[in-house]
Formats: structure tokens, sequence, C-alpha cells
């Protein structure tokens, strides 16, 4: 995989790779979602929506988000037309995370956009995109690991774990996907 090693200039092991404007920005998300979107009930959508707006997702038309979905970073996501979020899916967007028109992702997913170095003692961030086109479907707790896009209208069957590209129309299952 080709991932690129996130901009950091820690080299201290567990050092935070982000600036101090984004962690602080990242703390007032951290409470934002919870107090303005977690308790709402599934028809306010466009509620959930425009305080993804407001922090900077990048939403086309109206897709629904579950308001149990977990957003690491909006200003990373890019929601596309009718695409649909899960309940309690996670979007681990330390890199942007593409949802294209009408895809779906089922509950509990878990979408990665980031790993570590383990050949190196400091163990930096490497982060890549995930891109998840139009019409694809993933599955109940499948795993989607960084630099993998899942083509148009492919399947990504529950629990699987995707290491490698789904070409479109494709369907994979399993550990790892195939």
């Amino acid at each position: 995989m080709a991932f690129k090693l996130h901009e950091t200039s820690a080299t201290i092991r567990g050092a935070s790779p982000w600036s101090q404007r984004q962690r602080a920005a990242l703390l007032v998300w951290e409470y934002a979602w919870p107090l303005l979107c977690g308790w709402t009930p599934k028809p306010c959508n466009g509620w959930r929506l425009c305080i993804l707006r407001i922090f900077g997702a990048k939403i086309q038309g109206r897709p629904f988000v579950h308001q149990r979905a977990r957003i690491q970073i909006p200003w990373n996501i890019s929601l596309g037309e009718g695409a649909c979020i899960g309940d309690r899916t996670t979007l681990y967007s330390l890199d942007k995370i593409e949802v294209g028109a009408q895809a779906v992702i089922a509950q509990e997913a878990y979408i990665c956009t980031g790993t570590h170095d383990f050949n190196q003692d400091s163990l930096p961030l490497l982060t890549a995109p995930v891109r998840i086109h139009q019409r694809a479907f993933v599955g109940a707790r499948a795993f989607v690991m960084p630099d993998v896009t899942i083509g148009t209208g492919a399947i990504v069957g529950a629990c699987a774990v995707v290491t490698r590209d789904v070409p479109d129309g494709g369907k994979v299952k399993g550990n790892p996907a195939r």
C-alpha cells in the first residue's frame, strides 16, 4: 500500500501529529457531536448534516448519518447524495474518506485511514484515504483499511477485512476479504 506519512515533527513515540489548532478543533468536535447530535432522533438528519457542514464536512445533496455514528475528523469526510452512514459506524478519518452517492456503510462498520510505521521506533502515523464509490455496500462490522477503494456497485460482506481495492461490481467477504 502506498501510505503517505502524515506530516509531523513529532519524533517521540506517542507524541501528537496534530498542531495545537487542530487539537483544539478536535476537542471542540469531540464534545459537539454528542451534545448537538448524539441524542437526536433519526428524522433530525438535516440538523446532523448542518453540524457536519459547520465542522467542514463536504456534503452533496442529502445523505443520511446515523446519530450514533462516530466521526473522528469531520473536515476529512465527503458524503454524496443519498449515502448512508449506519448505526455505530466509525469513520476514523485521519485522512480523507469519500463516500459516493447512494453508497451504504452498514452498522458498526469501521472505515480506517490510519496506521503506524512499525519499522520505526517512534511508530509515526501513516495515513491514506479511503474511497467508497457510488452504490457500493459495506456490510455490518466490516473493516476497511487505509488506501483502499471500494468500486462502484461493489459489495463488501459483513465482518470482512478489506486490505485491497474492490473493483467495480466486485463482491468480497472474509478475512482477508476475497
